[in-house]
């Protein structure tokens, strides 16, 4: 088992352009929340199958929203049930303006070793615009406060293509965040998500899109700029100094087991997923009753060969050639032999050492349709 994943809902307020479950519950319902979430840690220790856990990660949402004595209380109900001494890399997600120095200096003593800050973008109207509650001067200050504390592994998320953003504007926002020497940067092309605030804004009028074409030379500036830095591109929407790579993200990436807590986790156990209901109370009902809140999915051949092709050519592993024909037989692989050759000759697409088939930095910004090429179809 690769780790845990313990899905925080609680926000002050909610971003434009986010659409993952959270809720502005936190005063009412924060400390029963974390009271079932310790349950189901017990409830589903079974399926760590006497594992060791590596990783554990506290996402949201914006689990830095926690009170400090919910968040002791949360890791060490963990501990008890699923015991945390092998972790070797414990994350949490904050928003900056959290990051303050009496939060920092409680994390160390908890086990935490890594924050990853929702930052997004260095320029205050923009930030403004999207609902963001922090500004440009307080991530540097949350940054003071983390090294402070002796928290040295920081990871930094950035979005391109907001509204009213430039090339120029996002180079100065990637440049401010190498100032501030994160070992780790989370880069995404914004989405608009259907029922946010932003897509209705889009749909009033109110915003207007990032041209496409401006996107792709934000991402290709991004690229050039951290790998001028020194950082390794280890994955499509992800940036590490050597020896920084999140292992626990990895792990998704690896298609290794993982274990989801909390109201809207997942969960995946090599053949299967899990999925808890995205609705708190259900949640908490569910879990006070003793009964597991997922529900369960079966994963079949071609959906695991599907995940595997789409996984694999997001990071800079490729797919394994050999690994693809010994899990899928000839049938499979007789299919993504025949379609990545016309990816291999308008070089989309590179063999690493002839076993290994990776995107090329032009086939990454056409990552979606090569990928789709290559899944089953049958």
């Amino acid at each position: 088992m690769a780790g845990v994943y313990v899905h925080i809902p609680f926000c002050a307020s909610r971003c434009s352009y986010c659409d993952f479950f959270s809720t502005l519950e936190l005063k009412d319902a924060g400390a029963p929340y974390v009271e079932a979430v310790v349950a189901e840690a017990a409830l589903r220790n079974p399926e760590l199958r006497g594992e060791q856990l590596r990783t554990l990660y506290l996402g949201g949402g914006t689990p830095s929203q926690l009170p400090l004595p919910l968040l002791e209380r949360l890791v060490k109900g963990l501990n008890e049930s699923l015991n945390l001494s092998d972790v070797e890399e414990f994350t949490i997600e904050a928003n900056p303006d959290d990051v303050t120095a009496e939060w920092c200096a409680a994390l160390r003593p908890l086990g935490v070793n890594r924050v990853s800050m929702g930052v997004q973008s260095f320029e205050d109207p923009i930030l403004r615009a999207i609902g963001r509650r922090h500004n440009a001067r307080q991530v540097t200050q949350a940054m003071e406060n983390l090294h402070a504390a002796g928290i040295t592994n920081v990871s930094i998320d950035l979005i391109y293509g907001l509204p009213g953003q430039t090339l120029d504007s996002w180079i100065r926002t990637v440049e401010q965040a190498i100032a501030l020497s994160p070992q780790h940067v989370s880069a995404y092309g914004l989405t608009y998500e259907e029922g946010t605030r932003l897509w209705r804004q889009r749909e009033r009028g109110e915003v207007s899109e990032v041209p496409e074409e401006d996107c792709i030379e934000m991402y290709k500036v991004l690229v050039k700029m951290l790998q001028n830095a020194g950082f390794e591109h280890y994955e499509i929407s992800n940036f590490a100094l050597p020896g920084y790579h999140s292992r626990h993200n990895s792990s998704y990436w690896d298609e290794t087991p993982y274990l989801g807590l909390g109201a809207a986790a997942h969960s995946y156990d090599g053949n299967a997923r899990r999925s808890n209901p995205c609705d708190l109370h259900q949640y908490v009902a569910s879990i006070n009753a003793g009964c597991p809140a997922y529900e369960e999915e079966e994963m079949t051949r071609w959906e695991r060969y599907d995940e595997r092709v789409m996984l694999g050519l997001r990071t800079a592993r490729g797919v394994d050639a050999g690994r693809l024909r010994e899990d899928f037989g000839d049938e499979a692989w007789n299919h993504f032999s025949r379609e990545v050759q016309r990816h291999l000759e308008a070089g989309n697409v590179r063999q690493d050492d002839g076993s290994r088939y990776v995107l090329t930095a032009d086939g990454i910004l056409l990552s979606d349709s090569v990928i789709r090429d290559l899944m089953w179809d049958g």
